[in-house]
């Protein structure tokens, strides 16, 4: 099965000048653990993760305050449509991520997470041992 399969297409997309309780809240309203962070003023694309909202929580900082922009990762890996899902599982244990950011050419096609694969890979094993 390939990543375009699992992936969820529906990306929640915040700026980096989101606040943090902003960028949670949209989050958790999409019932999501992750956000992209496009900076309309550079080349990059960021990945927002719940792991960096709770980081920045435990370290006493202020949610209303803080910026997205702060409290991400930029040095992203990020998948294609095209690769299967090993592929995707394997970056991710290698990179100790729980997220990968889906391109397609230079845009943003979805955002995979360990969630989509055992979720695909649980269905999977449901249907050939039932």
């Amino acid at each position: 099965m390939q990543v375009r399969e699992a992936m969820t297409s529906e990306v929640l997309v915040v700026g980096p000048e989101h606040t943090l309780r902003q960028a949670a809240r949209m989050m958790s309203a999409r019932g999501v653990g992750s956000a992209v962070v496009i900076d309309p003023d550079s080349e990059g694309i960021g990945i927002m993760t719940e792991r960096d909202v709770l980081n920045a929580i435990g370290a006493g900082l202020d949610c209303d305050v803080e910026r997205a922009a702060a409290h991400l990762t930029w040095e992203v890996v990020y998948a294609v449509p095209e690769w299967t899902l090993e592929e995707a599982a394997v970056a991710m244990a290698r990179g100790g991520f729980r997220h990968l950011v889906v391109l397609d050419g230079r845009e943003v096609a979805g955002v995979i997470s360990v969630r989509d694969i055992m979720r695909v890979w649980a269905a999977g094993r449901m249907v050939s041992t039932g």
